[in-house]
């Protein structure tokens, strides 16, 4: 199990509070010290969709100019701006026995792993 993400985002450090009060171990993948693993990102959007890894309410997109937000119009392309602004990756991505889990809730997790 492998929880992708930014250290100091809250939604991120959210998530890994839970999986550590769960005493569930999850090996922590740092966008920004490691790098954007497009592997990864493809596997999740043949899952979830490309559309869905992009996080349009944060900042990072928000602030990007119409031009570039204009030209995320495929995979390719929405994959060639996330390596570039990892920060616009919505956060965390859960992998977990090969399926795929974008954001957090202490719901959503409950459910996840009482599986």
């Amino acid at each position: 199990m492998k929880i992708y993400g930014i250290p100091n985002c809250d939604t991120v450090k959210k998530a890994r509070a839970w999986l550590n009060d769960h005493d569930i171990e999850a090996e922590f993948h740092d966008y920004r010290e490691q790098g954007v693993p497009l592997d990864v990102l493809k596997k999740a959007a043949r899952q979830l969709g490309w559309e869905a890894l992009i996080n349009k309410k944060g900042p990072t997109w928000r602030k990007q100019p119409d031009e570039v937000k204009d030209a995320v119009i495929s995979e390719k392309a929405a994959f060639e701006f996330l390596a570039a602004a990892s920060s616009a990756i919505k956060r965390p991505l859960l992998e977990l026995d090969g399926t795929y889990h974008l954001g957090f809730s202490p719901e959503e997790y409950a459910e996840i792993f009482r599986k």
